[in-house]
């Protein structure tokens, strides 16, 4: 018997991605229905949905669930869900009873719907209560303010992983193929760390802190879409490759991806994160400082208080608080605002703007802030844009004489 924690809801693993002879019929059937193209965060909503990331949902949430998500972190059955998962369209001909044709911004068939309900939302009330604010700064409320004027509602049937398996390979691990790896290995405490970014020595610190105490730690990146500035997926998964095999013991950590966008949503991602990470089989979070945030739109530290916010029993995982972390040169090595006695002046910050602007010009980042090998590989990315660059500026010369 499994002793990893069980499935949000308490049930089974509920992916809907179809296989064999009932993908082909299904793709068939699709071909002939109404299509509504996707935005980027529906199409890794939906394929969350396909994998069984988003256990226990059978589909885009209607609008009680909406309406109760919003404003309770619930839905209409009573089922906990912190943010809602919703597809929009601007097609007034779609009626409840029709069934379409679910499609990307690329154009590929990603599944099929069974329309129960259309119907219009309060965008602004959306994001006061999920975002926080109404500010089209924020790159989750400008997502939902962009969504279309209807929502629409009912069960998926899932026909493609988007192509995250063909392009990452085994780094795209369903849940159940990590509950799989955590049985093998004999881990039932497990630590997930959420990363947009590549793994600095605060956040190796973080995870080192988490295998004193768990079997294992699952550095779960995200390899959705992110806001731009940000580092693209796979050279994040090569800096963390390199990581992990030159500073940590041998079966300590897995390095996997999901299929999510990013939604900045602060405290509600946060609790979202603990969510699909219970599918995956993790039984605690890493909460650091600024979880899932972006600008100051949240406190540094309200993405753990959260977690004793909701009602008791809302999560099986658990959050894992730790504080800011950094080197401090006093203390002589890696340390957090709890256990660190100095001033800010011992400590090597770097702000993301620093290090990026460090990068660019092909500047060494402290070894006390970053491994060299992490370096390295950050180096050679920012090398290659720089280079982007220059091609372009070359062209754009030939092309004006």
């Amino acid at each position: 018997m499994s002793r990893l924690v069980k499935p949000h809801g308490g049930g089974e693993l509920k992916p809907l991605l179809l296989e064999g002879a009932a993908l082909k019929a299904e793709l068939d059937r699709a071909k002939g229905l109404k299509q509504v193209k996707m935005s980027s965060r529906e199409t890794g909503d939906l394929i969350m949905m396909g994998i069984g990331g988003f256990t226990p949902l059978d589909g885009f949430m209607t609008r009680a669930d909406w309406e109760g998500v919003c404003d309770g972190y619930k839905m209409a059955s009573g089922l906990f869900w912190p943010i809602p998962v919703t597809l929009s369209t601007d097609d007034d001909g779609i009626k409840a009873g029709d069934d379409i044709a679910v499609v990307s911004d690329t154009g590929e068939i990603m599944g099929t719907m069974k329309v129960t309900e259309k119907y219009e939302i309060d965008k602004a009330h959306e994001c006061m209560q999920v975002y926080k604010t109404t500010d089209l700064e924020h790159p989750g409320v400008k997502m939902v303010m962009a969504q279309g004027k209807y929502n629409l509602a009912g069960p998926v049937k899932v026909l493609s992983d988007g192509g995250f398996k063909a392009k990452y390979g085994a780094q795209f691990m369903t849940p159940a193929e990590t509950r799989a790896a955590f049985e093998k290995m004999g881990w039932s405490r497990v630590a997930a760390f959420q990363t947009r970014n590549p793994m600095h020595r605060s956040h190796e610190y973080l995870a080192k802190i988490a295998i004193e105490t768990m079997d294992g730690v699952l550095v779960h990146s995200l390899l959705g879409a992110l806001k731009p500035g940000d580092i693209p997926a796979e050279v994040r998964s090569e800096a963390i490759g390199v990581l992990i095999e030159n500073y940590f013991a041998p079966n300590t950590v897995i390095q996997a991806g999901y299929p999510l966008d990013m939604r900045y949503a602060g405290p509600r991602e946060a609790l979202l994160h603990a969510l699909f990470r219970q599918n995956y089989g993790c039984s605690h979070l890493i909460v650091g400082r600024d979880h899932a945030g972006v600008g100051d739109y949240y406190g540094p530290f309200d993405a753990q208080k959260i977690f004793d916010e909701i009602p008791k029993g809302s999560l099986e995982t658990v959050n894992m608080n730790i504080d800011w972390t950094f080197w401090c040169k006093k203390c002589g090595g890696m340390a957090s605002q709890r256990t660190c006695p100095h001033t800010k002046d011992d400590r090597i910050l770097l702000s993301g703007t620093k290090v990026r602007a460090m990068l660019s010009e092909g500047q060494d980042l402290p070894v006390e802030f970053s491994r060299p090998e992490v370096a390295a590989v950050l180096k050679k990315y920012y090398a290659s844009l720089a280079e982007h660059e220059k091609v372009k500026v070359e062209l754009k010369g030939h092309s004006a004489a």
